[in-house]
């Protein structure tokens, strides 16, 4: 007879779960009241995400429980915290720019809100683990939502962008299947922390086998993270999106993914693991490089946007093939004043789509901010600036985070990368630059032509928020620094 199991709910630790439960009840309750009542405003429903998005960020800050939880399945660590609020504070600044004056057809629907809080709490799962099992059941809830929104856009292109994601997602899923399952019969175990034990415990026992697990999830998060060569599908995928939703997509769900590549690669960087490393850095001098040089021929902002996004993911991923805490600190502040200067810039798209305009090829194609400067020239001001910081143009915010990363790659002797990386910021300051040459120095392309059609106070204030913090950064650069060195020591990278 089987024995009856035991359990200690005081052990299991359920306030682990505290901070993803609030996202999930969040996107139930909006569920609800739309069952109940289907005439209440929509911003409605905006107000009620970013309501129990703020409850969502004051749960994770003020954690302060044990480490682990639930059967040893959660970890709400140092690594964890941080990246849970930069994913919240994001995701509460581009749920706020819904408030627009033209409602798209995915903002018109409650389901689209409460997609929006489970796609979050995916994420958080994602990063509040190390069991390969929960990082997957995150890593596909939080995709699975990410497909239906794109497709809720609801234009031929959106459709086909879903489409390609969900495909793309799919295999990249398989991949880490396939990669966790291997793993398993290697080391009887799916903790990162007790993989790493077994591994160096054997001496990388069957390390064909190990290797080809490595290339599989590898394989996984180069789709998520966008890294060359499983880049093909984001410039696509960010043209159907709404603009706002292309700057979402090039941030939050890439900060889940650097925790899981960190967690994971660490196991193989800390032990000095000569394959694994040439393979990281092939991939990040590819993902830096490649797509620079195809941003340099895009006429559309939109599509250079995306491949910048690419290119940074590389940037980034360069910290975690380093493998020191500098690096690991440089990766969190360069993703953090990437974020910023980002959703600005991606705002700045948002607010100035058009329908009325259909002489472009595309929404937003060069030659519709041509002569912008006379036509609203604050607009032309404050999205030059975001451009600015994008290129790594000093005092703004970006300069700092890739200074500081180059810093970590001299100071662990990774000097051809450090050279490659300052030679990729110059490529893309010439690309960066180039829509400034357009809002600056040329003519209106179309008479009678609007700017900021959609903007609302509330959006307004938000790009305002992100230009002073891009502008100002330098007096802030320091207190972050030492916030993501409290968290990073307390996690123990």
């Amino acid at each position: 007879m089987i024995p009856a199991i035991s359990i200690d709910f005081a052990n299991l630790n359920i306030q682990t779960l505290v901070p993803m439960s609030v996202a999930i009840v969040g996107a139930l309750i909006i569920l609800c009241i739309d069952l109940v009542n289907k005439k209440l405003d929509k911003s409605l429903y905006i107000m009620l995400a970013v309501l129990f998005l703020i409850v969502d960020f004051v749960a994770v800050i003020s954690y302060s429980g044990d480490v682990r939880g639930m059967f040893d399945l959660m970890m709400i660590d140092g690594i964890s915290i941080l990246a849970q609020a930069i994913m919240i504070i994001a995701s509460i600044l581009f749920i706020l720019l819904s408030f627009t004056k033209q409602r798209f057809n995915e903002q018109r629907y409650p389901e689209f809100y409460a997609l929006y809080l489970f796609m979050i709490a995916g994420f958080q799962f994602m990063v509040s683990s190390d069991s390969l099992i929960l990082i997957f059941v995150g890593l596909e809830t939080a995709s699975m939502a990410l497909y239906t929104i794109i497709a809720m856009h609801n234009r031929a292109n959106a459709i086909e962008a879903a489409i390609k994601y969900f495909t793309m997602g799919a295999l990249a899923a398989a991949f880490f299947a396939f990669g966790s399952m291997i793993f398993y019969a290697v080391t009887g175990t799916v903790e990162f922390g007790k993989i790493s034990e077994v591994l160096f415990t054997s001496d990388f026992e069957n390390y064909p086998l190990v290797l080809l697990g490595v290339v599989f999830i590898l394989s996984a998060l180069g789709f998520k993270l966008s890294l060359v060569p499983f880049h093909v599908w984001v410039a696509d995928i960010y043209e159907g999106s709404t603009a706002s939703l292309a700057g979402f997509m090039s941030i939050v769900p890439k900060i889940a993914g650097f925790v899981v590549a960190l967690r994971f690669f660490e196991i193989f960087v800390s032990s000095g693991n000569m394959f694994v490393e040439a393979i990281l850095i092939a991939i990040v001098v590819l993902t830096m490089t490649i797509p620079n040089v195809i941003a340099l021929l895009q006429k559309d902002i939109n599509r250079m946007l995306a491949y910048s996004s690419i290119s940074n993911a590389g940037f980034a991923l360069s910290a975690i093939m380093i493998g020191t805490t500098q690096a690991t600190m440089a990766m969190f502040l360069y993703w953090i004043l990437f974020s910023v200067t980002n959703l600005g810039a991606f705002a700045m798209l948002w607010l100035n789509r058009s329908k009325d305009y259909h002489t472009f090829s595309t929404d937003h194609a060069l030659e519709k901010y041509a002569g912008l400067i006379k036509i609203s020239p604050m607009t032309a001001v404050i999205f030059g600036l975001f451009l600015l910081s994008l290129a790594g143009i000093p005092p703004f915010a970006l300069f700092w985070g890739k200074m500081y990363l180059l810093g970590a790659a001299v100071n662990s002797g990774y000097m051809i990368l450090a050279l490659i990386m300052a030679l990729n910021s110059a490529i893309a300051a010439y690309y960066y630059l180039r829509p400034i040459v357009y809002m600056f120095l040329k003519e209106p392309s179309v008479e009678g032509i609007k700017f900021m059609v959609n903007a609302t106070t509330t959006s307004k204030m938000i790009v305002a928020s992100c230009a002073v913090f891009m502008i100002l950064s330098i007096f802030f650069i320091q207190n972050i620094l030492e916030t993501i060195s409290y968290y990073i020591q307390i996690a123990g990278y």
